[in-house]
């Protein structure tokens, strides 16, 4: 059973309960995908699928890459990605569809995208420091102080924060709940934000860790009185 599928985000909206709770939602234009290449254990050492998005723009393909879609049977795609295969399920074969029918309503599932680039950015707002008093006759403000010591070790630690690109980076939200799934549209709206700006391609898969789904009871009245 394939476990995960292409997408792209469409927007968000809003959805309310019957009791007038409203519940962000993004909704995610899911599939129709094509199964292009299956991947075995025995002879890849794993197994998974290769997954290509049914879009309406065709890609220009060289002879090797349309020569990997004529021995799968299926129409060149210009978006692939490579999915996990549950085990002991069905298995799929090169040229099956995969729709957003693998989803069902109240499912956890993880979303994998690329978040939306905001160029290059001092420590403040890329690292959310702090910075220094802005009155008094202060002259630091939003600088990032210092980055070592001069003496030992005489040079930057890897990994320090500080100023740089920030965002246009692979971004995984996890443990998004799925309110709704319109098969007939190949739409899937789920609970929360995604990565990416409009129309950016995601991957939607079945969530990894899920949490279990957290039910509200109401606590019991205490009583007044002496213990």
């Amino acid at each position: 059973m394939v476990t995960g599928l292409i997408g792209r985000k469409v927007g968000m909206t809003q959805l309310f309960d019957a009791d007038g709770t409203v519940h962000p939602a993004t909704v995610l234009k899911a599939g129709p995908c094509v199964v292009s290449q299956v991947k075995t254990a025995d002879r890849d050492g794993y197994e998974a699928v290769q997954l290509g998005l049914v879009d309406a723009k065709a890609g220009k393909e060289n002879k090797p890459t349309a020569g990997h879609f004529k021995k799968a049977g299926v129409p060149p795609t210009r978006i692939r990605r490579e999915v996990r295969v549950k085990a002991g399920g069905e298995a799929p074969k090169a040229g099956d569809q995969v729709t957003v029918a693998i989803f069902a309503d109240g499912e956890r599932v993880d979303v994998i995208g690329t978040s939306r680039g905001k160029g290059f950015q001092g420590v403040v707002k890329r690292h959310h420091f702090r910075g220094g008093r802005a009155t008094h006759g202060s002259m630091f403000h939003r600088a990032p102080g210092s980055i070592g010591a001069s003496s030992y070790p005489s040079r930057v630690v890897k990994g320090m924060r500080m100023a740089g690109h920030m965002g246009s980076a692979r971004t995984t939200v996890r443990n998004l709940k799925v309110i709704r799934v319109d098969a007939d549209n190949h739409l899937l709206l789920v609970e929360g934000a995604v990565p990416g700006g409009p129309n950016s391609v995601v991957l939607i898969r079945k969530a990894v860790a899920a949490k279990p789904v957290r039910v509200a009871q109401a606590e019991p009245a205490k009583k007044k009185g002496k213990k």
